[in-house]
């Protein structure tokens, strides 16, 4: 089947006014060549609870789609509505009556939202800090990067034990007068591990310091891992010293994009977190978070869309997204050259290769390229190199599929090992690989600049999308260096495990 073509670019608002038939065929032609999370091959970005529920969140979207909650005097029922959500999520997550919160536009929200309360709230209960910090897992969502950025606060990061979680005796060692923040999360995002929360809990308690439960991913998903049996560590406010919790209201509360909630034990945490202006010319200015206009359609798609499913519904759609995950681990496990990483604690499965194998080593990227030929959108990460899946109900009907082209995939790369130097393949190797982290930063700016520069658009795939030094040498000596910096790799792994045995 064609692809159709593509709508000429527009560069001008147009002299007359373009027929809406026309548009939207050309915004259905357009999105012609996007992931195809419909027939389930893409394991992120897009989370469906089926037809009749996805009708019901247009609708309600639709409802608010003018309205703004930035005024919540003019539009009341924003308001409530946000405030029942916000309600639903802190009892679910055994907030208890005092727990308060706000939604945001998504989980990076919540998390800018977390850092920059614990920042002032120090600044209040520690003026002394002037250079605060936060100490957070290794595999802590970059959100949390971005806040840091954002708010001018340090990270200091604790290393990751065999399992994937976190270290709780690193971040221990980690902590100092300057600590305005500890982070876990429930799960992390690379591998689907919960960390020690408890522990980190302790930690706070004991120290003094705020604890936050990244629970972007699991927090409309654990609670019900839970009640159908499945063991999973304590996390959420039930654990003393936990002080905040974020978690996607757009993820697996099936709700409409953006949506996420940012919730604390009390008042005296979220206070932190508001703006107020008191001298602007245009009046008194106050926000609960980050944005100024507050779209009123995904507040409403998220409490029309909660007490649709219900306990009932997230029960069923986390008992059918379970089942999918055991079936991709069990199959995964018999595909010799592949091994899973981290504990199933919930439904993401990861994927890299296997230390030992009796066909020989895997190249995990060049698997990728592999599965992405096959029509699967592929996560690709590292650290080491691997394949994440975030599984959900969706996907019961294509997991069979999924192991097939997988097993093929492996049996291509090993017919064929020069693979790990083409494409993608050798792109996302040298990345993760390359030890001065610069180089790196510098040719994704130079992506970036691409994409966002005048005429830009996506990157083309079909070229190396990587320049500079990094570039040259991927095209000149692509396989010179990728011995060389495997090398290098298993050296540092090698160095990190004895220092970790050691401490």
């Amino acid at each position: 089947m064609l692809k159709p073509a593509e709508p000429t670019p527009v560069t001008h608002l147009p002299e007359c006014p373009r027929p809406r038939e026309e548009l939207l065929t050309a915004l259905r032609s357009l999105s012609g060549g996007d992931a195809d999370w419909r027939r389930g091959r893409v394991f992120s970005l897009v989370y469906d609870a089926g037809d009749a529920h996805l009708a019901l969140l247009k609708q309600a979207h639709a409802l608010y789609f003018c309205e703004n909650g930035l005024n919540p005097m003019a539009f009341q029922s924003l308001k409530r509505m946000e405030a029942e959500v916000v309600r639903m999520a802190a009892n679910l997550l055994h907030g208890g009556p005092d727990a308060v919160g706000t939604m945001t536009s998504g989980g990076t929200e919540s998390l800018l939202m977390a850092v920059k309360a614990a920042r002032d709230r120090a600044r209040k209960h520690k003026p002394w800090i002037r250079r605060p910090e936060l100490v957070m897992p290794d595999s802590a969502h970059v959100g949390f990067d971005k806040a840091a950025h954002y708010f001018g606060v340090k990270i200091r990061r604790a290393c990751l034990g065999p399992d994937f979680r976190v270290d709780v005796r690193s971040m221990k060692r980690l902590i100092n007068r300057n600590t305005v923040l500890l982070v876990g999360s429930a799960p992390q995002y690379p591998h689907g591990v919960v960390d020690a929360i408890e522990e980190i809990g302790a930690l706070g308690l004991a120290k003094g310091i705020p604890v936050h439960v990244d629970a972007c991913v699991g927090g409309f998903l654990l609670p019900f891992v839970e009640q159908l049996g499945r063991p999973v560590p304590r996390w959420d406010f039930r654990v003393p010293g936990v002080t905040s919790i974020s978690a996607d209201l757009h993820k697996y509360g099936y709700a409409a994009k953006g949506a996420s909630v940012i919730l604390y034990r009390s008042m005296d945490y979220l206070k932190h977190q508001f703006f107020v202006a008191t001298d602007w010319p245009g009046g008194i200015y106050a926000s609960p978070s980050m944005p100024g206009t507050r779209p009123g359609g995904p507040i409403a798609a998220a409490w029309a869309g909660l007490q649709a499913l219900g306990v009932d519904g997230y029960r069923a759609l986390t008992q059918s997204a379970l089942h999918s995950a055991d079936r991709l681990r069990e199959g995964i496990a018999r595909i010799d050259g592949l091994a899973l990483l981290g504990l199933p604690h919930c439904t993401i499965v990861t994927w890299g290769a296997a230390a030992k194998s009796h066909g020989g080593a895997v190249d995990v990227y060049a698997v990728a390229d592999q599965m992405e030929q096959r029509g699967w959108h592929v996560d690709r990460q590292q650290r080491p190199a691997c394949v994440h899946l975030t599984v959900m109900a969706q996907h019961a009907a294509v997991v069979d599929d999924y192991l097939g082209d997988l097993a093929e995939s492996v049996r291509v790369v090993r017919a064929h090992p020069e693979l790990r130097s083409k494409g993608n393949a050798a792109m996302y190797g040298m990345m993760a690989k390359v030890p001065l982290r610069f180089m790196v930063g510098s040719a994704v700016r130079q992506v970036l600049e691409g994409m966002y520069a005048p005429g830009g658009g996506a990157p083309d795939l079909k070229k190396p999308p990587v320049g500079g030094v990094v570039g040259a040498l991927l095209e000149r000596h692509g396989e010179k260096v990728q011995r060389a910096l495997d090398l290098v790799d298993d050296a540092r792994r090698q160095v990190k495990d004895t220092v970790g045995r050691y401490l």
